[in-house]
């Protein structure tokens, strides 16, 4: 291990003891000390001519441009005083425990003879070191002819010598030490300059501790499932210093690579990108956290995702369609993002080393690309930030950091999202004794192949995040973050609770005053209608959140014994007013294949008002999607198909699909329909329901030979 203290300024006792030494040893003393000085600055190998002639050289140069007290002062930074520790500054250290201001005279004394011979005098035995001890004394003798001498000095030096080894040293947090001393070096090669003196970091000992404990435990916990590695990163996001970073189970063990810093490496996020895509579509007026989504069999063009259970909820809300970490939704809100998209976002928050956003399609929204543990840290900072991005330091700061990084999100949306997490419930009981009023919003992630188990959470002023997994990329069915990564989380957490290390927010935080909470309609998430039968409430920000009236359930009048729609004048005695649910065409087919389908609406009647405007919502085409260009090329002898499928309200029969003004065909509510272009080109694509409602899209084709 290399130690350097540079800037030390040799205290008058110390100088005196080496030139003592060296008019006992040296005669010619500052010249030898000028040669030794020359050959270590310039790492000069003299056992050739050549090489002593250089050291000649760069010697007289030092003599001419500095003092004595100058070359001394720099020859005692990087004299060698053994076991590969290099200047008196890491010696004292090393040897002793404490700075060179600290010294006694008979450590003085010893550090002065160190340098002559550091490989004998520096090794350490059993029964201490003879040759050390003898050197030390014959300098004590020459220092007694000029220097006065207490008794205590004198008794102190008549004591056996005992000096502390490397091994002895303090060991804490290697990674981080070893990412702080690179970032250091990159600097000075940048500036052109040496290391500082002294470095603060941002570390906080007692909390590397307990996290190094959790983490410990955790594995040896759960080797019996074959896992054997993680690691973990605790960042304070008031001035994103990191406070702890454990980057793997074992620092000593090669076997799992242990030496690694697995906080660095790139690895597939799984799920724990989700709360962005919803973020963002907060921000863009996409969704509230009451908005229905759907979560049915999707086509996004080739893409078809599924969820991780293959199992489909049909309608869900944006608030459980997060927590539960359905993927449908998910994917389906990413499609809907305009400015910036989901894509663009993470090149901002500075994920760094995604390939063209072409290359991931709407597969990234799942965990296509790749983060850090740090980049993922960051960006769940970014919403206990309101929003602003700001990056993580390793050094201390003084006080409270309150810059301001740019803003990615509103402090609107960064709030919505975490309120959403936290009421995620958690997996774990908060231990014995402990009041669990610490509120936590958390969020997993499992990559594809069972390689990687993540969990992140977001209390109080930190952000923790814990990867669960093997460096190599090795697949294990147990790692999964639900199961593996959120238990190490919460007890870490817990922990960090328990110990009273400065958590301090124990109320959930207040919502920006821009907020609003309005009435919906519990079936669609929109504002309801007097015919909506559950209502609640869901968080609105105010002139960019969506504002829809809920159509799902609506009045029709029917004959009281057939149940067919009728036409006005209504008679009371034979007509009644009835209200049903028009559920879209996918969500019945998801309510049929569950086994609880729902009734259909009695068709319209057909009352002649030509001019009449029809109530209900027009179709929407699902697929093909936006944006995309569709390569299609032969196959069995034809063209392949391009797969036309709308989404349909409830009260419709059939759809009626039209190229420019080319009649394509019909499909029935809720099927598709195929559909092969002939030549390449773009296509504006309409699809008309049987009430005349309708919706287009444009297209562009290519034809592979």
């Amino acid at each position: 291990m290399f130690y350097y203290e540079p800037g030390f300024n040799p205290w008058s006792l110390l100088r005196g003891a080496y030139r003592t030494y060296l008019r006992h040893r040296h005669p010619q003393g500052g010249s030898t000390i000028t040669m030794q000085l020359a050959r270590l600055l310039w790492n000069i190998d003299t056992r050739d001519p050549r090489g002593k002639l250089r050291q000649i050289a760069y010697a007289l140069d030092l003599e001419l441009h500095f003092s004595k007290a100058q070359i001394l002062e720099a020859y005692l930074n990087y004299a060698p005083f053994g076991r590969n520790i290099q200047g008196v500054g890491a010696a004292s250290r090393i040897y002793f425990g404490h700075g060179v201001e600290g010294l006694s005279l008979p450590e003085l004394l010893t550090l002065a003879v160190l340098p002559q011979d550091p490989g004998q005098r520096g090794r350490i035995d059993r029964d201490g070191n003879a040759a050390l001890l003898a050197a030390r004394q014959r300098l004590y003798a020459k220092w007694r002819e000029h220097h006065p001498v207490t008794a205590a000095e004198d008794a102190a030096l008549r004591l056996p010598m005992a000096l502390s080894s490397v091994a002895q040293l303090p060991y804490h947090a290697p990674w981080f030490v070893d990412q702080v001393l690179q970032e250091e070096r990159t600097r000075a090669l940048l500036r052109q300059g040496g290391l500082p003196s002294e470095l603060h970091t941002s570390l906080d000992l007692a909390m590397q501790r307990i996290v190094e404990g959790q983490l410990h435990a955790f594995v040896q916990e759960q080797q019996i499932k074959g896992i054997r590695n993680a690691a973990a990163l605790l960042v304070d996001t008031r001035d994103m210093g990191i406070r702890a970073l454990v980057g793997s189970a074992n620092f000593f063990d090669a076997a799992i690579a242990g030496q690694v810093n697995g906080t660095l490496g790139k690895r597939s996020p799984g799920s724990t990108l989700k709360p962005f895509i919803y973020a963002l579509a907060f921000d863009q007026g996409v969704v509230i956290p009451a908005t229905v989504l759907r979560d049915v069999p999707t086509a996004f063009g080739p893409y078809t995702p599924e969820n991780f259970d293959s199992r489909f909820e049909g309608p869900i809300t944006v608030t459980d369609a997060l927590i539960r970490s359905r993927n449908i939704p998910a994917v389906d809100v990413a499609a809907r993002l305009h400015h910036p998209s989901f894509y663009d976002f993470l090149r901002a928050a500075g994920i760094t080393g995604l390939a063209p956003e072409s290359h991931y399609g709407l597969a990234l929204v799942l965990g296509g690309g790749e983060v850090t543990m740090q980049e993922l840290a960051t960006l769940y900072a970014l919403l206990n930030n309101d929003g602003r991005l700001r990056p993580l330091s390793l050094l201390a700061k003084n006080g409270t950091d309150q810059s301001a990084g740019p803003r990615l999100l509103s402090p609107e949306a960064s709030y919505l999202v975490l309120d959403i997490l936290r009421q995620n419930p958690g997996p774990l009981v908060a231990p014995t004794g402990q009041a669990r009023d610490l509120p936590v919003a958390w969020k997993t992630g499992t990559s594809s192949g069972f390689r990687d188990a993540w969990s992140v959470a977001v209390f109080d002023h930190y952000v923790l995040v814990v990867w669960v997994g093997n460096f190599d990329g090795t697949a294990n069915p147990a790692l999964i973050g639900a199961e593996v990564a959120a238990p190490l989380l919460f007890r870490t957490i817990y922990a960090l609770r328990a110990s009273g290390v400065g958590l301090e927010r124990a109320a959930t935080p207040m919502p920006p005053p821009r907020l609003r909470r309005v009435d919906v309609c519990l079936s669609s998430g929109a504002l309801p209608t007097v015919w909506c039968p559950r209502r609640g409430k869901s968080w609105f920000i105010p002139g960019v959140s969506p504002i829809a009236v809920d159509g799902v359930y609506r009045p029709i009048w029917v004959d009281r014994r057939s149940g067919r729609a009728v036409c006005p004048p209504y008679d009371p005695r034979r007509h009644e007013l009835r209200v049903y649910a028009y559920w879209p065409s996918e969500l019945r087919q998801v309510f049929a294949q569950a086994g609880i389908p729902r009734a259909r609406p009695p068709a319209p009647a057909v009352c002649g008002s030509a001019g009449a405007a029809v109530e209900g919502s027009a179709p929407q085409i699902r697929s093909p999607l936006r944006g995309l260009t569709y390569l299609l090329g032969p196959t069995g002898g034809e063209q392949t198909p391009l797969h036309l499928s709308a989404d349909a309200d409830g009260d419709v029969a059939r759809l009626y699909w039209f190229a420019g003004s080319t009649y394509l065909g019909q499909s029935a509510s809720g099927q598709s329909l195929e559909w092969r272009p002939q030549r390449p080109g773009t296509y504006r694509l309409r699809v008309v329901d049987d009430r005349g409602r309708a919706d287009s899209r444009t297209v562009q084709v290519a034809l592979r030979p």
